[in-house]
Parts: structure tokens; sequence; C-alpha cells
């Protein structure tokens, strides 16, 4: 298996490099200078992103080193999972792909007969909606990560404005 792997560049790298490379010893890194919270813009990653095949390993330190908006965050994760390209989150491990992956596949695959059509409906009504809860969950935990990079840029700014303010 390939490993691609995204970092920004104007931050002090090393240990994310470090982290990286302790755990995929082939990680092949690949450095942007560009800092900021919008995917547009960022000429390396996109760059990336139009090479990254079915298969491909995307690697990031944490979830906010792939994105710090959590909309476009969510609609690239869904984007890459559903090309077949692996993510991979060292801080993260609960939203990788395969995580993912995994309780897709965990999905309750019975439908009753019990010869009762109400028992039926009722029964299998709730494994489907069982199904539903299991994927909701899994897509909550995503949102939730990103959710938490976009806070965690918004709480930076908010401090360097108060910083700046009180200077």
């Amino acid at each position: 298996m390939g490993y691609v792997v995204y970092r920004l560049g104007k931050q002090n790298i090393e240990r994310q490099e470090r982290n990286i490379l302790a755990k995929y010893p082939k990680a092949k890194i690949i450095k942007e200078t560009y800092t900021g919270t919008k995917l547009e813009g960022r000429k390396d990653f996109e760059n990336l992103l139009k090479i990254l095949q079915e298969g491909d390993t995307l690697v990031f330190d944490s979830v906010s080193r792939m994105s710090r908006n959590s909309k476009e965050g969510c609609e690239l994760y869904e984007e890459l999972f559903n090309k077949g390209i692996e993510l991979i989150f060292l801080k993260e491990p609960h939203i990788d792909t395969s995580v993912y992956r995994q309780a897709l596949n965990n999905q309750i695959k019975l439908k009753l007969d019990t010869g009762n059509k109400a028992t039926n409906e009722l029964m299998n009504g709730i494994i489907e909606s069982l199904n539903k809860y299991t994927i909701a969950l899994a897509q909550d935990q995503i949102k939730i990560a990103f959710n938490q990079a976009q806070k965690e840029v918004e709480d930076l700014h908010q401090r360097t404005r108060e910083r700046h303010f009180d200077s």
C-alpha cells in the first residue's frame, strides 16, 4: 500500500513528520507552504487531490491538517472515501476511513419473515433504524472532529485579535 502524506509547511512540521514516519516509514511527505482555513488556494493540496487514485492512502497528523473548515472537511472526507482513498488521522483514529467503512459494513443484514405482516414491518423497521443510527453516529464523529478543528482556528484568530488590540 502506497502512502501519500500531506502536511502544511509554514508551521513547525518536524514533529508532524516524525509522528507520521514513525508509523509509516515509507510515507512520501508532501509539504505545502500555504496555510489557511479554506481548501481553495492550497495549490499543492489541490494537485495532490488530482493525482490520488483508488487504494491510495492519505495520512495526516491530525484532522486540522486536512481542513480547518468543518463543512469543506466533511465534504472532502466523503468525496475521498467514495473514491476509495484511505484517510488516516494519527491523533483521531476513530474517524479513519477504515472505521467508517467498518460501521457501514457492520449493518444488520437480516430481513425477518415471521409470517405476520405487522411483526415483519415492526422488526424490519427496527433493524433499518438501527442501521441508520450506526451510520449517523459514525458521520457525527467525523463532523465533530472537523468542527473542533474549525473551532481551534476561530479561537486562535480571536486570541490574535485580542493580543493585537491589547498592544
